[in-house]
């Protein structure tokens, strides 16, 4: 084997096409892109990223993940073990605020269960789940 002789595989290297170079050569002129159009441009026909054709892309037709309630800021939890906070046992909207159970942007209360309830509460004008009146009212208190 010497050096001067070595080449590679036949067939595994293919001589680069020319085009471009005059009508002899089968890709003359528009080079093998045809007339106009996005392809006959430079770039290689490139567009962004989802881009359709101008047809809505699948991003923007498809709803975006999960959905988050206008309503949801506008009404403050109480958790039922935070009532012991509060100097009376008379329940309203006002004493929640006054004791600091819910903040200044909340608009109404909505009264969780989480932990229990040691006293017997009078519920006024506040919003309550299922298991805390259920609590509240085993604990010899009212709803309304």
């Amino acid at each position: 084997m010497r050096l001067n002789t070595i080449k590679p595989a036949a067939g595994s290297r293919r001589e680069r096409v020319r085009v471009g170079r005059g009508i002899g050569s089968g890709l003359g002129k528009t080079a093998g892109r045809g007339h106009k159009g996005q392809y006959a441009r430079t770039g290689k026909g490139k567009v962004k990223p989802g881009f359709e054709g101008g047809q809505m892309p699948l991003q923007r037709r498809l709803p975006k993940v999960g959905f988050r309630s206008k309503l949801k800021e506008d009404v403050a939890e109480v958790l039922l073990y935070a009532l012991d906070r509060l100097p009376s046992t008379d329940v309203d909207f006002a004493a929640l605020r006054a004791a600091g159970l819910v903040p200044a942007g909340a608009k109404r209360a909505k009264l969780v269960k989480k932990g229990e309830v040691s006293r017997k509460y009078v519920v006024k004008g506040v919003a309550a789940t299922a298991g805390a009146k259920a609590a509240i009212e085993s604990a010899g208190g009212t709803v309304e």
